[in-house]
Formats: structure tokens, sequence, C-alpha cells
């Protein structure tokens, strides 16, 4: 065998007995290329033994004790470390090499549960939580939104909620959102210009209507803000914040706990506004038939950043109409006050 090279004719005296009522005999042990010969003091073999059928029967211990095979009656024993590690390195190649039908099963076994545990990890989570995105319904939405409202008014401010106002941002919603049932509420502080949360509401901070002079800025953040409730799904950013145990009460009893609910408020007051797509939203300023240009200025002030919104502007301001009157500019300028 290719894993005895360096001991080809190898021999050592021992100690061999026939069965457990022999007596033992001092013989001759030679390894050859696939069995050990064991020969007594005249050079008369007595037994051949198969290497890889070979067997340890004391492992580690001196003098090696040697059977050729496991209902053998015969003992061989060897006190010489070179033929003792000749026969070890046999039965140690020999032990890789042979078949062992269990461990296929044990592999296949653990590939199963890592692929389960990938799948709990990995897709799960994001599975559960598209399915229940997809299956709650409105009054769900509403309510979790109104919760996360009524948060965000006791940190940041109450919402502004003057009478003839309210009717005013009531009109521009309807002609910038072509009839949308979106609600916008006017915060006093909190948002830092606009956000959404489930249940279609949109949160606007009140200096988007008292710091400018037309009301196509504010028109402009709303088209913003629809446009970036539509690209990912409010009450979906709400349960990757949430997790999966969240996720799951909701899915089975329809409502979050108050700590989720807390902690989603004050992260959604200071995350940073989500960029979007400057090409879509231009479509949409199109289709409400707003000028860019007015929101593009109140991004930056220097344009810099939003040149691509100022000099694709789908509205020239020699085609555009009021998107209110001045009298309702007026009263929708003073829905903080009121």
């Amino acid at each position: 065998m290719t894993a005895l090279t360096k001991y080809q004719r190898l021999e050592a005296a021992g100690l061999w007995r026939a069965d457990t009522e022999a007596q033992r005999r001092d013989v001759i042990v030679s390894l050859g290329d696939a069995t050990l010969t064991i020969s007594d003091t005249h050079d008369t073999a007595l037994t051949h033994w198969s290497l890889p059928a070979i067997i340890r029967l004391n492992p580690a211990e001196r003098p090696a004790l040697f059977s050729p095979g496991n209902d053998a009656t015969e003992v061989l024993e060897i006190d010489d470390d070179t033929m003792i590690r000749a026969i070890e390195k046999v039965r140690k190649v020999v032990e890789r090499r042979r078949p062992h039908p269990g461990r296929l099963r044990h592999w296949i076994t653990a590939g199963f549960f890592c692929l389960l545990l990938a799948l709990g990890v990995f897709w799960m989570p994001n599975a559960l939580r598209n399915y229940t995105v997809s299956v709650l319904p409105d009054p769900t939405r509403e309510a979790v939104g109104q919760r996360i409202l009524n948060r965000i008014g006791r940190v940041a401010g109450q919402q502004c909620d003057g009478k003839n106002g309210q009717t005013a941002l009531d009109r521009l919603t309807s002609r910038v959102l072509d009839g949308s049932t979106t609600r916008v509420i006017v915060l006093s502080g909190g948002v830092q210009t606009a956000a959404h949360l489930p249940g279609r509401i949109t949160l606007l901070n009140r200096a988007l209507i008292e710091d400018y002079e037309e009301p196509d800025v504010v028109a402009g953040f709303l088209l913003a803000e629809d446009l970036r409730r539509q690209n990912t799904d409010p009450m979906k950013a709400l349960l990757e914040h949430a997790g999966l145990r969240a996720t799951a009460q909701i899915l089975t009893t329809g409502d979050l706990p108050d700590s989720v609910i807390d902690s989603y408020a004050e992260d959604l007051l200071t995350a940073p506004t989500a960029p979007i797509n400057h090409a879509a939203l231009l479509a949409r300023f199109a289709k409400a038939g707003v000028r860019s240009t007015p929101y593009a200025y109140a991004l930056d002030l220097t344009g810099e950043t939003t040149l691509e919104l100022i000099e694709a502007d789908p509205v020239p301001l020699a085609d555009a109409t009021p998107l209110l009157t001045d009298a309702n500019w007026v009263r929708l300028q003073g829905i903080c006050g009121e």
C-alpha cells in the first residue's frame, strides 16, 4: 500500500496467541503490501492478517495489542514503536477510505437545518413583513397612523387645525393629488419638511406654508411625499423598524405595542428624507400641472443640487395657473394662527 512505502520489509518481534486458551508464543511480525505475516522463530508462517481488517485492542497503551478482526480470537502483542506506527498508519488510511453511510446522512441533516436557519434569518422576516403589509386592512392602517400622529403631537407640538386654513389645504390637496383621499396635516414643529404615515396621512411643517410667497412650494412637497409613499409603503417601513415579533403581533391581533409606536415616531422626526428620482418626480409635476422650480429652490437656494428640476420644469411660468386663489392662499398661511 502507498501508505507503507517507507516501511517495506519491516519486521519486528512480538508475542502471538492463537486463542484465549492458548499460550503466547514468540513470533516474528513482517509487514507486507497488504498483509501482516506472523511467523515462528524458525521462519514458518503461522498466519496472515489482512492489513485493512486489523483492529487495535488497547489504543494509546504499550505494548500494543492487535487482532485480525472484531470476531477473531487471535491477539498479537507488539512493543516495537516503528512497527506500531506502521500498523496504525495503515489503519488510519483505511478508515479514511472506508465508506461511511451514516456520515452522508449526518451531512444531509446538517445541511437541511442550516437551510432552515438561513430561511429563518434571511427569508422569513421579509416574507412575513411583505405578507402582513399585503393583508392589513385600511382601518388598521389608519388606526396605526393616528397613534403615530398622536405620539408626534406629544413630542413635537400639536397640529394646526384652523378651520378656514384646513379648508384651503384640502382644496390644494385635491387639486395637486387629483382628488386623492390623502389626509394632509400641518404641524407646528417636529417634521423637518414633510413625512408620511400609514393610513394615507401626510405631515407638513408649517414653514412650508408660512415662509413662501406661493402655494407651489407646498404643492411640490405634497407631490414628492406622495411619490415616496408609492415607492415605499409606510406600513412596510414601520414593520422594518418594529421587527419580527411586532410584525407577527399586528398580523394576529391588529395591534402594535406602544413602545414600537413611540420609537418609530421619534425616529421619523430625525430620519433624513429618502432620496427620490428626479425624472419620476418631474413626471408627477407634469401630470399635476405644477411648476417644479419653486420646489427646487426650496430644497436648495442655490439650485445647484436641484438643477434638473429647474431646467426641466414641465410647466413654464407663462403657462402656469394659480393653484389657489389669493384669498384661499392667505387662509392657508394662517392655518396655525387661527
